[in-house]
């Protein structure tokens, strides 16, 4: 097997080798040869070509959202780097573990005025796990060192240099991919290389580090005073923000389910499902702020206890509630992070949620109490009104999630693009079947393709992306690649811009508006799919809708794309008077 000559190269790839990191994405470039010749050349690695860095930060997110491993991204000098920052804060807030290799210039060609260099070390400083800023080798390219850098020799001499030069950086080379691999967090490894750049070597020996097998054990406090305060609490609200699937079994589930003092709220991104949730959080609380008994009812509604798990939450309108109705305890489970989202944390469990819940949970005991009865029921009530609803509004937005979201099979990968598609997807009940992800760590609209995209690769069943024509645009370039499945699917609601700032506070219908913030667009769609060797499918009503979901999901030589053009003029206030009807 061959390797690149420079040793700073060999060692980092051996440790990628020995850290179970198999699946490895390029984006071209010379600078970074070293490490494509090392990684492309050895069969152990899985390698993908991905030319768009930002684009291929995002892809390699999507695989490590499904495998939870690490999974590295690899780019040459210069502002490549940069293009990795919007995935890498995804990571960051989302906790996936995210090894970003950089290939550098020598430090002496820093800031005198060569092409593609730029500050690469502690690039990601605030959203990074660790930074790993490799030193060069003395023992590649001597001859350049001599004439450029002497200093980096030393007085030791080339060899006793080397060996402390390899010394730093196995070490600060394991200190990130041990945190990759157990702390479920993005890392950046920045390695520096002079030329030349191409060169091969034989290299059959094994890798000096080891493999570091992660370990969720953590030591529990004692339970008992938490289980009094469970148990005498008439209110208990269980709150789930984006969750993995099967994260969580489901006997722990059904003991929440038969505690009549208990409510637990999901969001679409949990992956949770039981008959006795409350799967549209929006739907309880909005009603509660068009009442005349407003304080009355977020009283009754304002849990004692309120346990947390999960990431970052979605509703608005639960955040707004619980800021202003403070639990009197509130728990957060999390190997991790304890977000102090509501501004009332107690305590923070640092376990595994599924662990904590199953040793938790047996101490429990169900407590008299009307608070689940009292607001299923207003569910049951929100619910009928909502299929009456759904009767008599004319095609837009909220009707076509209600059709889309029906008809997806069973088993699928549902990925959603933020803004508007994951606001509407938590109005409605999904099937339990579906695996659903978002990025929600730092809820932006860039990279939901590429994302799609990587986690499609990994994924046995068919994936589909729900997207708006904004995030899809913003993203097209996450089309770009030789590794989008026949099997893969798009939905885009086209709104022409966009719309979801048509429901948020501070809309006028002015010029201003249209052209800085809702920023309608009259792109053509089916020219991306044209290009990108897309099966291209249209709706602009409910029948043409209808008959387009017949086909859609059949088996294609082709990937799919379904637009389906709505009203923009409409969408707002239907969502708005939406709410209004169910109260």
């Amino acid at each position: 097997m061959e390797q690149s000559s420079i040793p700073s190269a060999q060692i980092l790839v051996e440790h990628c080798k020995a850290y179970g990191i198999e699946n490895i994405v390029i984006s071209p470039g010379s600078r970074n040869a070293p490490l494509t010749l090392s990684f492309t050349e050895d069969s152990f690695f899985t390698c993908y070509s991905i030319v768009d860095e930002r684009c291929a930060a995002f892809f390699a997110l999507g695989i490590a959202q499904q495998i939870r491993r690490p999974v590295a991204a690899v780019c040459t000098s210069g502002s490549a780097l940069l293009n990795y920052y919007p995935a890498v804060a995804e990571a960051f807030y989302s906790d996936i573990p995210l090894v970003i290799i950089s290939a550098d210039r020598p430090g002496y060609k820093i800031d005198i005025g060569d092409g593609q260099t730029i500050r690469q070390d502690n690039v990601f400083d605030r959203h990074i796990g660790y930074s790993a800023n490799l030193k060069q080798d003395v023992s590649h390219a001597t001859d350049r060192l001599e004439r450029y850098a002497p200093h980096l020799l030393g007085d030791s001499g080339v060899e006793v240099s080397q060996t402390k030069v390899e010394h730093f950086n196995l070490g600060e080379i394991q200190k990130a991919l041990v945190f990759a691999t157990e702390k479920n967090g993005p890392v950046h490894i920045n390695i520096p290389f002079e030329e030349p750049l191409y060169d091969m070597v034989y290299k059959g020996q094994e890798p000096k580090g080891r493999l570091v097998k992660k370990n969720d054990s953590v030591e529990f406090s004692d339970f008992n005073d938490f289980a009094s305060i469970w148990n005498n609490a008439e209110r208990k609200m269980v709150l789930v923000g984006s969750n993995p699937p099967n994260e969580v079994e489901q006997k722990c589930l059904d003991l929440f389910a038969q505690d009549p003092s208990v409510i637990l709220m999901t969001e679409t991104t949990s992956n949770l499902h039981h008959p006795s949730f409350f799967t549209s959080i929006d739907s309880i609380v909005a009603p509660i702020e068009k009442s005349d008994n407003k304080k009355e009812l977020f009283e009754a509604l304002r849990p004692e206890v309120l346990l947390t798990f999960g990431g970052l939450i979605v509703s608005k309108k639960i955040k707004a509630f619980l800021r202003e109705y403070r639990p009197k305890h509130h728990w957060h489970i999390d190997l991790k992070k304890a977000n102090n989202t509501f501004f009332g944390l107690t305590h923070h469990f640092k376990r595994n949620p599924n662990a904590f819940l199953k040793s938790f949970l047996s101490n429990a005991q169900e407590t008299s109490s009307d608070y689940f009865s009292f607001w299923n029921s207003r569910k049951g009530n929100y619910e009928s009104r909502r299929e009456r609803y759904l009767q008599k509004i004319p095609f837009s937005d909220m009707l076509v999630f209600e059709k889309v979201l029906k008809r997806i099979p069973e088993n699928y990968q549902l990925q959603l693009a933020n803004s508007s598609a994951v606001r509407y997807a938590q109005l409605f009940d999904l099937n339990a079947s579906l695996q659903v992800f978002c990025n929600r760590g730092t809820s932006g609209i860039d990279g939901s393709v590429s994302t799609a995209v990587g986690a499609s690769i990994h994924y046995e069943s068919p994936t589909l992306l729900i997207t708006g024509d904004l995030s899809l645009l913003y993203d097209s370039n996450g089309l770009w690649n030789n590794y989008v499945r026949s099997d893969f699917r798009i939905i885009v609601v086209n709104n022409g811009g966009g719309g979801i700032f048509r429901i948020l506070p501070g809309h006028r219908e002015t010029s201003n508006f249209r052209t800085f913030f809702e920023t309608p667009q009259n792109l053509q769609i089916s020219h991306l799919c044209e290009m990108y060797g897309f099966d291209f499918v249209s709706a602009q009503d409910s029948q043409s809708l209808e008959k387009a979901l017949d086909d859609f999901y059949g088996s294609s030589e082709k990937p799919k794309l379904l637009e389906i053009k709505t009203p923009s003029s409409v969408n707002d206030q239907i969502l708005l008077e939406y709410f209004d009807f169910v109260s």
